[in-house]
């Protein structure tokens, strides 16, 4: 199932070469967008490059920190130069830290996944931002977790970074809709997990636990299941829809 509403728009895409980011770079080009796709790793990012010129998506595969605020203003004069404008932005990339306990938590934790999370973010808003308004028209989708809403033992810095991004994406969504643009978070149920072989009973068993009280109780498929979420909010369809966190989760906020 592909999203016509996005035929011909001009796409930035971050943390675009794997996971959630590569499954809606894929649902977009699919649907007919023109991608510029970002990753740190230009491994990964190249091997997305050569899907998508396979598909005949028109695209720009760049690697680069979203933790850079001169690159990411300096990504959005290279795709004007290149396609005339840029309609939507999915703010994607955001480096974990693994799980630690609060009281353990170091300021390298907090800079690391502030830096590249509601930072990141922020600048590749600020980037779009004046290209948006003076065309009239944009779109921005940040990506959040419900982990933030459910806080979650071992994961308050990432967390709290994920709260700060709905912040952000609020913030934005009142300054601004007068322009025409607007902005909206995604929370999508974590797409990392992977059916762990049936010869381990116990890695069976918690990923078994982690859906057993999820309405749609299984792990979410990120071009399927995440790239139409985040198609609609790209199209001309949430025109009026606009500073709004949409849990694309399976349930997962409501699991007890």
């Amino acid at each position: 199932m592909t999203d016509a509403h996005v035929r011909g728009r001009v796409v930035i895409v971050t943390g675009a070469s794997k996971g959630v980011g590569r499954g809606i770079a894929l649902h977009l080009a699919h649907g007919g967008a023109r991608l510029i796709v970002i990753a740190r790793r230009p491994d990964p990012l190249q091997a997305l490059s050569a899907d998508l010129d396979a598909l005949g998506t028109e695209h720009l595969a760049v690697s680069l920190n979203v933790a850079d605020r001169d690159g990411a203003f300096a990504l959005v004069e290279q795709t004007v130069a290149r396609f005339g404008r840029v309609d939507g932005l999915v703010a994607n990339a955001q480096t974990f830290r693994p799980v630690t306990p609060l009281a353990d938590v170091m300021p390298s934790d907090m800079d690391l996944l502030f830096d590249t999370g509601p930072k990141g973010t922020l600048w590749g808003m600020q980037a779009v931002f004046p290209h948006m308004r003076d065309q009239g028209w944009g779109r921005i989708v940040t990506m959040g977790s419900s982990s933030g809403m459910r806080a979650p033992v071992g994961y308050g810095p990432y967390s709290a970074s994920n709260e700060a991004i709905r912040s952000l994406t609020r913030s934005a969504a009142r300054e601004w809709g007068q322009h025409g643009i607007v902005v909206n978070c995604v929370c999508p149920v974590s797409i990392a997990h992977r059916a762990p072989p049936d010869d381990d009973p116990a890695r069976v068993a918690s990923f078994n636990a982690t859906f057993r009280d999820q309405p749609i109780a299984r792990d979410g498929d990120a071009e399927h299941d995440i790239g139409p979420v985040v198609a609609f909010l790209l199209s001309d369809g949430c025109r009026y829809v606009t500073g709004e966190t949409f849990m694309a989760d399976g349930g997962a906020l409501m699991r007890p």
